[in-house]
């Protein structure tokens, strides 16, 4: 397995010419860019703005028009912030954010277009009813969904504004879901000319990161809006359709694009050793044959497979004994330290189990509307814990950060309780001594529960709750609830967000804190998926399908020429090229699975690995090698 060096490490400097040329107002282009894993593909787009800034700047902004950058996260959204220095002639957003800023106030037309929607699912729903079995959970699921989706469409009329929330639940009576706002940007984009001109004249050029995971519809829309305006607009499409991982993108996208469309190419790895990107070269050798090379100056690097049984296994036990063997063969201590090894698992409750919040997890992820805020960690009936209370124990002993999380979140230091108070003395001492019971309810060695915390946050108003907590507590404490559920949400949705709520308040509140540090990108652990356009010098990478649950991924399948061609096996091809990219020197695999010597032999015989890199239980400690 060879990859041929490059002289020239500036390979790929045209590509950044070509672009620019594109960027140019008075002869617009369009491009696709194929940017391969480490290839510098933010770089590129940084440069292509900083350009436009410098070159064309002046001219936009007298005209008032700005560059819009659409993202797939909100990382990368701040990540490109920072590197173009805040300039506000770039509108960097997410996809949803994008999207909503493009319909934004047309109410009216927003009103009449979910009218046709919500007709057009509830003839659906009737009709799959009309054809199912009655009685199932799939017919109450049906009806539920159908009454709920009448109730609204009979409240329609009454909401005079929309609104929606990009990282909110958007659960009100005049709330848009994600994926209506989606859709209503895509049909509005397609259909209003006056919404075209509109972003003609604010937004010249558009340009999408991570085009291979973009909305297939937006995408879609995108195209017919440059179309329609060739020569007046850029549309800039960036991204590597092998890093597709999310089954809302274009599958063809990149395939039978307008012949006036530029399509640049990046050729250079800048990130990963030469094994890393031999390895990922073989893997990507079934798809679209795309060749990496890496810079002159790449260290080789080191990978290995390890191999073990699914089930019989301390798993934890298992990888601190690999992460032994890689501090070996890469020769690089550093292995040993949990702290600068990433960790990537396939589902998050894989995380949960590891890191120790699995209660609290299992508890919210079960109801669909918690999931989004609850994995980007700004759930809001979660953030007094995570925010308020862990600042608190996490500034036990400075005076000075419990005193200034109290003034900026606690009622009890408002500007209203002490115009209330008889003596501004005694409201800070009632704080003071919120704070105290508070602590001392956290002391190590203490098993306070979430429910605990919160019931002292009740009793003392040290913070304010989220509604659907004081619900559970008042619901606890047998005296009718102080507030009612929104009365739009079906019955089995109630319930179904109550129970998990109950459960959650019976967690460990010990939880709070790896859970915290989890959703912040602090922890060793992450999700193969959540890492895509990041890079760690040292990688491991877990495959178990057991444990993962899933059905979109399958390493089964992956590992194997049965269903080589299947849709699993190829999305999870593409997830294993994402996953093994990320490493910058040395990168460990390890499978566990029901049929190891036929994993081994696959791979071995794929040319993925050599026979030495595969290694079948676990591996010998460094003293019994030697012996």
């Amino acid at each position: 397995m060879t990859v041929a060096a490059l002289d020239d490490d500036d390979v790929d400097a045209t590509v950044d010419t070509e672009i620019k040329a594109c960027l140019d107002p008075a002869a617009p282009r369009s491009f696709f860019l194929f940017a391969g894993a480490g290839s510098g593909k933010t770089h590129t787009l940084v440069e292509a703005l900083k350009y436009v800034c410098a070159v064309h700047g002046p001219a936009l902004r007298l005209r008032g028009r700005r560059v819009a950058v659409v993202t797939y996260t909100k990382a990368a959204r701040d990540e490109i912030i920072r590197r173009t220095q805040f300039d506000p002639l770039i509108a960097v957003s997410t996809i949803h954010s994008f999207a909503w800023s493009l319909v934004e106030g047309f109410d009216n037309d927003i009103r009449e277009w979910v009218r046709l929607e919500l007709k057009a699912n509830i003839a659906d729903l009737v009709d799959k009813e009309s054809k199912g079995r009655a009685g199932t959970k799939a017919s109450r699921d049906r009806i539920a969904d159908i009454a709920s989706k009448e109730r609204r469409l009979a409240n329609l009329d009454t909401v005079r504004r929309f609104v929606y929330s990009p990282d909110g639940d958007n659960h009100g009576r005049d709330s848009l879901n994600h994926s209506e706002v989606l859709k209503l940007a895509a049909t509005f984009l397609r259909t209003k000319p006056t919404l075209q001109k509109i972003v003609r004249d604010g937004y010249p050029f558009i340009l999408v990161d991570e085009s291979q995971d973009t909305n297939k519809l937006i995408v879609a829309a995108l195209f017919e809006l440059e179309a329609a305006l060739r020569g007046e607009i850029v549309i800039g499409l960036i991204g590597d359709m092998m890093q597709r991982i999310y089954g809302d993108g274009e599958p063809t996208l990149g395939q039978a694009l307008p012949p006036e469309w530029a399509t640049p190419a990046k050729k250079l790895n800048r990130r990963c050793p030469r094994r890393v990107i031999r390895l990922i070269n073989k893997v990507r050798e079934a798809t679209d044959r795309q060749i990496q090379v890496p810079l002159s100056t790449a260290a080789e690097g080191q990978v290995r497979l390890f191999i073990l049984p699914s089930v019989g296994r301390d798993k934890a036990m298992a990888e601190a004994a690999i992460c032994i063997k890689m501090a070996e063969v890469a020769d690089d201590p550093a292995w040993m330290d949990d702290d600068a090894v990433k960790v990537l698992i396939l589902e998050h409750h894989m995380a949960s189990r590891r890191l120790g919040f699995e209660a609290v997890f299992e508890a919210l992820s079960k109801v669909q509307v918690f999931r989004t805020g609850l994995l980007n960690g700004e759930l809001p009936l979660l953030r007094v814990f995570t925010e308020q209370v862990l600042g608190l124990t996490q500034a036990r002993g400075d005076k000075f950060a419990i005193g200034r999380i109290v003034r900026e979140h606690s009622p009890l230091t408002s500007a209203e309780a002490f115009r209330g108070a008889c003596d501004e003395g005694d409201q800070l001492r009632k704080a003071q001594a919120a704070v105290d019971s508070l602590l001392a309810l956290l002391e190590p060695g203490r098993s306070a529960t979430v429910r605990d915390i919160a019931r002292h946050l009740g009793k003392t108003r040290l913070f304010p709750l989220h509604e659907r907590i004081r619900i559970a507590l008042d619901k606890d404490a047998e005296a009718g609830p102080m507030l009612e559920a929104d009365e739009d949400e079906p019955l089995d949705v109630r319930s179904e967000i109550d129970a998990a709520v109950d459960a959650f308040l019976d967690a460990p509140f010990g939880e709070i804190e790896p859970y915290a540090r989890y959703v912040a990108g602090r922890a060793r652990f992450d999700t193969h998926q959540g890492v895509k356009g990041l890079e760690f010098e040292r990688v491991m990478v877990i495959m178990d399908d057991t444990e993962a649950r899933g059905f979109q991924f399958k390493y089964e399948k992956l590992f194997g020429p049965a269903g080589a061609d299947d849709a699993v096996a190829a999305a999870t091809r593409r997830l294993f090229y994402v996953t093994c990219s990320r490493a910058e020197q040395s990168l460990a695999l390890v499978a566990y699975t029901p049929q190891p010597d036929r994993i081994r032999d696959y791979v071995i015989n794929q040319g993925w690995f050599d026979a030495d890199e595969v290694i079948v239980g676990l591996p010998e400690k460094p003293n019994e090698a030697s012996a």
